[in-house]
């Protein structure tokens, strides 16, 4: 309950300050860059604080264990999944270029490192908080390498779609991509290696995580216009039915079709659940603002799936009890 108070509150002052910054900016109570200080505050977390937690939580993520082998694909499937859902609604929708970059990253990309954890331990303690690296193993992979070089193919708008070389040629030279690949690739390597990791790093950890959150939470919040929910409410509604009922469908019958429900009374399974249905994620925010896509539609899919959560989280609760 301490964690979930603490991942609730940072969320909320970190939110908070991030719109009490812009709006004294607009009623010129002092004057600040604000796009300016969002994207330094982005980098600050992406390249550095996020790849040193990323770097340390591989290095001793248990890979090894059969049991859980399948949680991992999983969690990639549902990602992936959401981003093309969400890229076939907006065609349907008959977004524009930006916007439709905006919704697939928002269709994608899903809070699951801190409400997705957090709901995981205070339905199933500790044994199904234990599961959610798993789970998550390829989700910064997934995000960088593949989420950020699709939303920035969708950044300009050209009326050629760029080719599937230029595509690698733009995520081989992103530097939000490059860092963040490396620190996932060295923390494996170090896993694999059998080389203990320093005891100090576990601090680290604790202290770059949140910080890590606090600095994206605050750059969202100084972009957040609750004026956009209304202007872009249908899109907002489709990417919930996206999150909260088509991709936990899917994965969680995948899930029983590999025999989680049989493994530890349906722990995985149940994990697989909530994982699965949670919303979209505040680091969907992040290539809207870095890639100059639609801020505004981002910002609306985020608000209402999260706010949406509050009916969601009673029927998820009441589903894993039939697991």
């Amino acid at each position: 309950m301490g964690k979930l108070l603490f991942s609730i509150s940072l969320v909320v002052f970190g939110i908070g300050a991030g719109y009490l910054i812009q709006v004294l900016v607009k009623k010129g109570v002092f004057t600040l860059p604000i796009e300016d200080t969002r994207k330094r505050l982005q980098k600050a977390a992406l390249l550095f604080f996020n790849p040193v937690a990323i770097l340390g939580a591989t290095w001793v993520a248990q890979i090894h264990d059969v049991k859980i082998a399948a949680l991992p694909f999983l969690g990639l499937t549902a990602l992936f999944t959401g981003g093309c859902l969400a890229y076939a609604a907006a065609r349907m929708l008959a977004l524009n270029r930006k916007q439709t970059g905006a919704y697939i990253v928002c269709g994608g990309f899903t809070n699951i490192g801190s409400l997705g954890a957090l709901f995981c331990f205070m339905f199933l303690g500790e044994q199904g908080f234990a599961l959610v690296p798993f789970y998550k193993l390829f989700e910064e992979a997934c995000y960088y390498a593949i989420g950020f070089p699709v939303a920035k193919s969708y950044s300009d708008d050209l009326t050629d779609t760029p080719s599937f070389f230029q595509r690698l040629k733009n995520a081989a030279t992103d530097i939000f991509v490059m860092v963040a690949v490396a620190s996932i690739a060295i923390g494996l390597i170090l896993n694999l290696s059998g080389l203990p990791r320093p005891a100090f790093y576990a601090t680290v950890n604790t202290i770059f995580r949140p910080l890590a959150a606090l600095l994206l939470l605050i750059s969202i919040g100084m972009a957040m216009r609750f004026s956009s929910v209304m202007t872009f409410f249908k899109p907002g509604l489709i990417v919930a039915l996206i999150k909260f009922a088509l991709v936990p469908v899917l994965v969680v019958s995948l899930g029983y079709l590999l025999g989680l429900d049989r493994i530890d009374n349906g722990l995985p399974l149940k994990v697989v659940l909530i994982l699965a249905s949670m919303p979209v994620g505040f680091i969907a925010m992040v290539p809207p603002t870095i890639y100059d896509l639609d801020i505004d539609l981002a910002n609306a899919c985020w608000l209402m799936t999260n706010a949406l959560l509050l009916l969601q989280v009673p029927l998820i609760l009441t589903l894993t009890r039939f697991i």
